[in-house]
């Protein structure tokens, strides 16, 4: 009488396990280098359209928003974008126009807007300092 063994061995099980650990903790990390590719993109995108918004609105009106506010109650904007990182609308970091020479005003406006994070990108730059 001959036995047929039917079935996996314990080797051949663990051996199966290994590899589909290995191969999903590679898709766990390409996911995750794919989510802050796309919140940096998302970054580059928010600061372009704010920028550009706010040039619009020196062109149209000669003189720099008080503030990102500003620019949504004047309809330059729909909404002040939420910075990918911090995930808030409220954490952008504005940056003042200088006084022109021989102006006696004293409120410049926004003349740039960057983001809130701490975070350092991909290649190496801070959040912050990005143009």
């Amino acid at each position: 009488m001959t036995r047929q063994d039917s079935g996996w061995t314990l080797i051949e099980l663990l051996i199966v396990i290994t590899l589909v650990m290995i191969l999903a903790a590679m898709a766990l990390t390409q996911y995750r280098g794919s989510i802050i590719s796309a919140q940096e993109a998302a970054l580059k995108s928010d600061l372009f359209l704010m920028r550009d918004a706010i040039d619009q609105y020196y062109a149209d009106k000669g003189r720099y928003p008080e503030s990102l506010q500003t620019l949504v109650s004047e309809s330059y904007l729909r909404a002040i974008p939420p910075d990918p990182f911090t995930r808030s609308a409220d954490t952008w970091q504005t940056i003042n126009a200088e006084p022109e020479p021989g102006s006696s005003s004293a409120s410049t406006g926004i003349y740039d807007v960057k983001s809130g994070s701490d975070g350092i990108a991909r290649d190496g730059s801070r959040y912050a300092d990005w143009d």
